[in-house]
């Protein structure tokens, strides 16, 4: 009798196990699918690319700020930005601008 209610007690924790995990998935999927069609997701996807290969095909051009081209780069390149500065590497080189206007733009 004892061995009887063991196995009832497995069984029903094997079926909740199963059934947590399955319950998970679902909504892991259902999350997933809901946001493969975001503009964000889509965003963080190319970005995780470019980390990934080392940088997109682009074109960066920079301006000082009365709007004077001062230089433009076309490579496969890979670019971190924050408030004052945009870094981006290319060919091997690092290139640092601070307080001027940088237009990237995919290829």
């Amino acid at each position: 009798m004892i061995r009887k209610l063991r196995e009832f007690k497995d069984q029903r924790r094997l079926k909740l196990i199963i059934l947590a995990v399955l319950c998970v998935v679902m909504v892991c999927f259902s999350l997933l699918g809901g946001c493969t069609g975001c503009a964000s997701f889509q965003r963080s996807c190319k970005s995780c690319e470019s980390e990934i290969a080392g940088g997109l095909d682009r074109t960066v051009n920079v301006y000082s700020y009365n709007g004077e081209l001062i230089a433009t780069y076309t490579g496969k390149i890979d670019i971190e930005e924050n408030e004052s500065k945009v870094l981006f590497d290319m060919d091997g080189k690092r290139y640092i601008y601070y307080n001027a206007l940088v237009e990237v733009i995919e290829n």
